[in-house]
């Protein structure tokens, strides 16, 4: 169930899911968290197992492609204009379901078409996006960087998206090779702050992170083949992480959902094995993690909580995993003093379960206790 700006909505002892043995009563009026106060103990009444709440602030996916109906483009190339509208509305439907009530689109969907999604279809997901993609095929110097960015401007995308190496569909001695000069790219990134937007960099690893963190980037996505030296600069920098980790381990499964080709297999597999070492590395150094997903299809979205299993186990803290979906996400978005907390004057993003989030066993298990997902925004604010 989706609940949309509340004008006015309380919990009553209702837990805060990473504030333990503690009840709260809740008012949001307008949209925001209005009142937060903590029950004295001795004033608290029994509270029957099958009525208890816990709250978290709405989930935040940094990385996703709500646009995209299917993994190869050329399928996606095979639908008419309906069945891929009506593709979308459902992604949008599914990742709020799952409670993911903010997106960071990286790379396929257009401003425009979130305002018709939001209005048409009353889906109130909040989405930052990056429009299009500057990958191998722009890497025709500066001038015509300046024209193709001029493009995405136009569109009213928050972020510019650098397609720096390759991806599942290069081959392993090749994958983190630069897809532009080391001048195209400082150009990009120092001529989308010079236009107030943001910038996320796909990098498998390499010279393209030292690149990004030269240029003051505000995330690197991926990153597998992040060393250790280079995770410490990260922290130094502020340069924010974004790892997608469980998508490699859908992708590396020939009989999973995605059903690819071996050689595509085989090389998620690889990115999979890698990514634990960078985890591992980034958590050391104290780099700032941002959850993100990469679902694209109609069998993933939806399931984006899968991420907080795979981070966990690559050896991030419940906690570590939480923040990365909410505060640090909402952090690496520019708007931490608004989302990603359960917080008087934040806006009421947030989901609402039957059992303790933090003492799920998987995503499967943290999906089926979710009871309502809240949304604080005003359709005027989803469709800017």
């Amino acid at each position: 169930m989706i609940h949309k700006r509340p004008a006015l909505q309380t919990f009553s002892g209702i837990y805060i899911a990473d504030v333990q043995s503690k009840r709260f009563d809740i008012i949001v009026q307008d949209g925001r968290f209005s009142s937060i106060v903590e029950l004295e103990p001795q004033l608290e009444e029994p509270v029957h197992p099958d009525q208890q709440l816990w709250i978290t602030p709405g989930i935040i996916d940094l990385h996703t492609h709500l646009a995209w109906t299917d993994f190869d483009h050329d399928d996606q190339l095979k639908r008419d204009s309906r069945e891929i509208e009506a593709m979308q509305a459902d992604a949008f439907a599914a990742t709020l379901l799952t409670g993911v009530t903010t997106a960071r689109d990286a790379g396929g969907i257009l401003p425009s078409t979130i305002r018709h999604l939001v209005q048409h279809y009353q889906h109130p997901l909040r989405v930052q996006t990056s429009s299009d993609m500057l990958g191998a095929a722009n890497a025709r110097g500066i001038q015509h960087l300046r024209g193709r960015m001029a493009q995405i401007f136009d569109t009213g995308a928050e972020w510019i998206k650098i397609m720096a190496t390759g991806g599942l569909g290069a081959p392993p001695e090749k994958v983190i090779d630069p897809n532009f000069s080391e001048e195209e790219f400082a150009f990009i990134v120092r001529h989308a702050h010079e236009h107030h937007k943001k910038v996320l960099v796909h990098t498998w690893g390499g010279v393209t992170i030292d690149w990004s963190i030269q240029a003051g980037v505000e995330s690197i996505e991926h990153g597998m083949f992040l060393s250790a030296e280079q995770a410490g600069r990260l922290a130094e920098s502020g340069v924010a992480f974004v790892p997608t980790t469980s998508i490699y381990r859908i992708a590396a499964d020939p009989k999973g959902v995605l059903g690819l080709n071996p050689v595509i297999c085989d090389r998620a597999a690889r990115a999979a094995e890698a990514h634990a070492k960078a985890i591992s590395f980034a958590k050391k150094a104290g780099v700032r993690i941002g959850f993100g997903t990469d679902y694209a299809t109609p069998a993933l979205h939806g399931y984006n909580l899968q991420e907080l299993d795979t981070l966990m186990e690559y050896g991030l803290t419940r906690a570590e995993v939480w923040k990365s979906a909410t505060e640090s996400a909402a952090g690496i978005l520019g708007s931490g003093n608004a989302l990603g907390r359960i917080a008087e004057g934040y806006i009421a993003d947030a989901v609402i379960y039957n059992a303790d989030p933090y003492q799920a066993q998987n995503a499967e298990q943290l999906r089926k206790s979710i009871v309502s997902v809240m949304t604080g925004a005003q359709e005027s604010d989803l469709i800017k």
